[in-house]
């Protein structure tokens, strides 16, 4: 029986009293949504690896639940997507549309467009201007050979069509930038910016489209001076927007608490309730609501409050809502609205008009600015990558009428194709030709205190946010001395590449000059960074380079290894996956006197496989720094002579220890640190096979991680030895070295990390661990990428207070790593 439309309800009584759920509006839209959402996952994960960004797979995965594809069937048709249920599902995806243009105008900094300079600008505008051109010789082709073309006005599919063939898809390109790990090359730094020079065209242009095409459908006389209300309009309204909301949105901003990080959730509700408000005024005006929600989100200030609303509202539009407005463009294309050699023909010559049009514009204006020609090349083929703009472009059109079902099938499926090709052909053609560096300082012990070019001691200082900065200025600051030897401190912020439009928008401000590293800080915390070692030119000069990273969890150890060994650091520097943080808390019990007490932070295991893999497959020393409050308390930098450090080194012997005691050695020449070093010796003398291994059926799955390579015991300890020796030697009188009878290595190394006499101790992995600590490698591992001792004084249930840096030395026969109960011979 056929369903009365006018009768249709919200929900329905249920199954069990007769109804079909998908004959109500309610439930239906759920069934929608679900299937919506499977298959765009199903297919991002398809196509993941082609490396293609979630907007292919969300348009595809429209288009095939759409008539293209399982809507040839058509009783699925009519009962999953009827007629009648449209207005509801693009009601939804419209809201999502919406929220998400607020976000893009709320990340899109006007300030950093207009700085990007003249290079950038002449790329976007030759880029634009060529394929809109063309796009306007294609649509005068256009309205004679396909069907139904000539029916709407002449200027406004004119300019739909120049719109729909020129623009570039900002988001979508940072996307495909941060998957190939371009975003901070001088290529993505360039295209970012000319994308950013389109985008904000591509908006102005649409504004006019839409001013022009008014009613597609209606074939009443317009009066132009209606166009030209509509545009005013719309001009009038940015001004208001610029002049009146942009002053009122700071004063709300201001509202934003750096102490708590809290905001009134008044404002946040109220700023939420203006992006719809907005939207209808400039629906009113006749342009199109999400023009408003888009003017909004630039007159927020960017900032605190700006992140603030990004992370209350992006999960929920971009994770949910903003994959039905895709889909939803999907749904609408017809392939078989394609039909015969002219209907294919016709789409051939839209692709080739669009990509011609827009690679050698932006090629040959990027060849006339100096760029190199695989880089320009590079460039125009990533210029030639569409998205959303394009589809809001084509839904509007179709919207108007002025885009038949044929015109819009042909253009979905041409931004379809541009954006797909876009990875492979820039793979093809673009590889990073920084080669492996002559490196010859790989470890502490390289380097040579009597000469000056290989005493330069080069760190590689990876952070995660402002929270790691006190431990990373104070582990820097206690490796300076008065003998002017010199610091080289790159800075790397690391940023997961998520889905979140968040995550890739910093690089905006990562490339400005076009470097890889460079001189000026883009993150406001590392301003206390460049501070703190320029105010104290008395020691040994630091100079400091940033860089921020922004890559997929699963790939980041590559970058980080890559830029140590193109910058040829001697020492990487890991923040642990976990935090200590001191907290005051008032005890009722002891008459509400304020204590301290320890909070655990952790930020992700993701981040440790991070850890791990850059232990892995490091070029250098990398130390690992566990932070329990590391650099909070007060310090005087320079060339005080008040110790304001407490730093232990234990020494149990091995490559790993002996590294450790060469920076303690270094850092043993601050005047402010005052040095301890710990060796603990065995009470017998052990030697070959002699030592007691541990039981292979006692080692878990999680034990330590030990190198495969042999090693001789006899050799390990006559180097040990001879490191101690030359360690004493130099610092007789002035360090304390204590020699510890081992018996319970456990508990004496507990001692150590909880009586607060050390602010940081300082331990090898232990990859070669002595007998001193065989037995320890059978205990319950908590985190063995730590090694026996660090796993120990990093635990969380031991009530150390010692911050810890646990140390591996970069040796190619010790990268192979093996679980201890596979390799008992590695004891030495």
């Amino acid at each position: 029986m056929p369903l009365n439309i006018t009768s249709i309800k919200t929900s329905s009584n249920g199954l069990w009293q007769g109804d079909n759920p998908l004959n109500f509006a309610f439930p239906l839209l759920i069934v929608q949504i679900t299937l919506i959402i499977l298959v765009s996952r199903t297919l991002a994960f398809l196509f993941k690896p082609l490396r293609q960004p979630k907007v292919i797979a969300e348009i595809v995965g429209g288009v095939v639940l759409g008539p293209s594809v399982l809507g040839r069937n058509k009783t699925y048709l009519h009962r999953v997507f009827p007629s009648w249920s449209t207005p509801l599902l693009e009601s939804v995806a419209s809201m999502g549309l919406l929220f998400f243009l607020f976000l893009v105008g709320l990340e899109l900094d006007l300030v950093s467009i207009r700085r990007s300079g003249r290079r950038a600008l002449s790329i976007a505008v030759a880029g634009m201007s060529l394929p809109f051109v063309s796009g306007l010789g294609l649509a005068v082709i256009l309205r004679k050979t396909v069907a139904g073309a000539n029916q709407v006005g002449f200027a406004p599919f004119l300019v739909f069509m120049g719109v729909a063939i020129s623009i570039t898809a900002f988001a979508v390109l940072a996307r495909i930038l941060a998957e190939l790990k371009l975003l901070t090359t001088s290529v993505g730094g360039t295209a970012m910016a000319a994308a950013a020079f389109n985008d904000v065209a591509a908006w102005i242009l649409l504004a006019l489209a839409i001013a022009l095409a008014g009613d597609g459908a209606s074939h009443v006389h317009k009066s132009p001076l209606v166009s030209l209300w509509v545009l005013l309009s719309g001009v009038a309204f940015v001004v208001f927007m610029m002049a009146a909301v942009k002053p009122a949105m700071r004063f709300v901003a201001g509202r934003w608490s750096p102490a708590t990080g809290a905001v009134d959730e008044t404002y946040v509700c109220l700023t939420l309730m203006l992006v719809m408000v907005f939207g209808f005024v400039t629906d009113m005006i006749g342009i199109h609501s999400v023009f408003g929600a888009f003017v909004f989100g630039i007159t927020v200030p960017k900032g605190a409050f700006a992140a603030r609303l990004t992370e209350r509202v992006e999960d929920f539009v971009v994770g949910l809502l903003l994959p039905l407005y895709f889909a939803s463009s999907g749904l609408k294309t017809n392939v078989a609205t394609i039909s015969g050699a002219k209907g294919w023909g016709i789409l051939a010559l839209v692709i080739a008009t669009a990509c011609a049009g827009k690679i050698v514009g932006t090629f040959v204006t990027a060849v006339a600015c100096r760029i190199p020609t695989r880089e320009a090349l590079t460039l125009a083929v990533l210029m030639n990558t569409k998205g959303l703009v394009e589809l809001i472009v084509l839904n509007i059109g179709k919207e108007k009428k002025v885009l038949n079902d044929e015109m819009f099938a042909i253009l979905v499926l041409m931004a379809l194709f541009t954006t797909f090709i876009t990875t492979p052909i820039v793979l093809s053609i673009y590889k990073n030709t920084d080669g492996k560096s002559s490196r010859t300082l790989s470890k502490l012990g390289d380097l040579d205190s009597n000469d000056k070019a290989t005493n330069e001691l080069r760190v590689l200082a990876c952070v995660h946010g402002p929270h790691n900065v006190p431990s990373i200025i104070s582990l820097i600051e206690s490796t300076r001395n008065t003998k002017k030897s010199s610091i080289k401190l790159f800075i790397m912020h690391l940023v997961e590449l998520t889905e979140r439009s968040s995550s890739i928008i910093l690089a905006q401000n990562t490339n400005k000059n076009g470097s890889t590293f460079y001189h000026s800080s883009h993150v406001e915390w590392l301003h206390e960074i460049y501070r703190t070692f320029q105010a104290h030119s008395q020691l040994g000069q630091v100079s400091v380079q940033s860089k921020t990273t922004i890559s997929s969890l699963s790939t980041m150890h590559d970058d980080i290894c890559h830029v140590a060994d193109k910058k040829m650091v001697t020492m990487i520097v890991l923040p642990f996956h976990k935090g200590w943080r001191k907290v005051e808390m008032e005890n009722e019990e002891e008459n509400n006197e304020v204590t301290q007490h320890q909070t655990v932070e952790n930020i992700g295991h993701g981040w440790r496989g991070v850890n791990q893999r850059v232990l892995k497959n490091a070029p250098c020393t990398v130390a690992m720094l566990v932070d329990r409050g590391y650099g909070q308390e007060p310090q005087n930098l320079g060339p005080s002579t008040t110790v304001t450090q407490h730093v232990c080194v234990l020494f149990f012997g091995g490559p790993d220890d002996r590294e450790a005691l060469e920076l303690g050695d270094r850092i043993s020449n601050h005047p402010t640190v005052k040095m301890n070093v710990v060796r603990f010796i065995n009470k017998d003398v052990l030697e070959g096979n002699d030592v007691s291994h541990p039981s292979p059926s006692k080692s878990s799955e999680k034990s330590h991680n030990l190198a495969i390579a042999k090693m001789n015991p006899q050799e390990e300890k006559e180097l040990d030895d001879a490191t101690m020796a030359r360690f004493q030697s130099k610092w007789s009188g002035m360090v304390e070295c204590v020699e510890k009878v081992a018996s319970h290595i456990m508990e004496e190394v507990l001692e150590l990390g909880k009586n607060k006499d050390y602010d940081l101790i300082i331990v090898g992995k232990g990859r070669f661990p002595s007998s001193l600590v065989a037995d320890l490698v059978n205990r319950q591992v908590e985190h063995e990428e730590l090694g026996p001792i660090g796993d120990i004084l990093a635990s969380s249930t031991h009530d150390v207070v010692s911050s810890i840096l646990v140390i591996q030395q970069h040796d190619m026969v010790q990268n192979e790593e093996t679980p201890l109960s596979m390799r008992n011979d590695s004891i030495i």
